[in-house]
């Protein structure tokens, strides 16, 4: 299965951000918009227990069905078996996740925007809980990004935003007012 290997930085201020990846030679490859994400599990949260997730992401352009693996971390750096296809009708998804015993569990929004930089993509995500830069693609490329990006090692985030919003004190959904 695809690899998918991350990590996450916590972002001060948007724009400067924004500024520093112009700054680099990034290129947008997806304007800001707005994602809706619900995570699905049954009555009995066997996916959750495994370490797995069942994610239904909507955005202005579709929604898109995901499968995250067991996560590893790894010098800071989170990696995952990951899955994805697009969802033609996300509202009938809906009743049949719900018809196969599936609940909502936890639903989380942001405002992301994509870049290419490097051999990584760097996604800048503005949450209820903070602004966090995403860093995916190889572990070496991932340092160097980061590196070029002004953060260390020992800043690098490897938590998902369901436990960020939960350490942050956050209960409920994590969505915005």
């Amino acid at each position: 299965m695809p690899q998918e290997t991350e990590v996450k930085l916590k972002v001060e201020v948007a724009e400067a951000a924004r500024e520093r990846l112009s700054a680099l030679g990034a290129r947008m490859i997806h304007p800001r918009h707005f994602e809706d994400n619900v995570l699905w599990d049954d009555a009995g949260h066997s996916i959750v227990a495994s370490g797995r997730l069942l994610r239904l992401r909507t955005t202005p352009s579709g929604a898109i069905l995901t499968y995250k693996g067991p996560r590893t971390v790894k010098e800071g750096m989170k990696s995952r078996e990951e899955l994805e296809t697009p969802v033609a009708e996300p509202d009938r998804f809906r009743e049949i996740l719900e018809g196969l015993g599936y609940r909502p569990i936890f639903r989380y929004q942001k405002y992301r925007e994509a870049y290419a930089l490097g051999g990584t993509e760097v996604v800048l995500d503005e949450t209820p809980i903070g602004t966090f830069l995403e860093v995916e693609g190889e572990p070496a490329e991932i340092r160097r990004v980061a590196h070029s990006l002004g953060y260390s090692e020992g800043e690098f985030i490897s938590e998902s935003y369901a436990a960020l919003f939960v350490a942050s004190g956050g209960w409920g959904d994590m969505v915005f007012p």
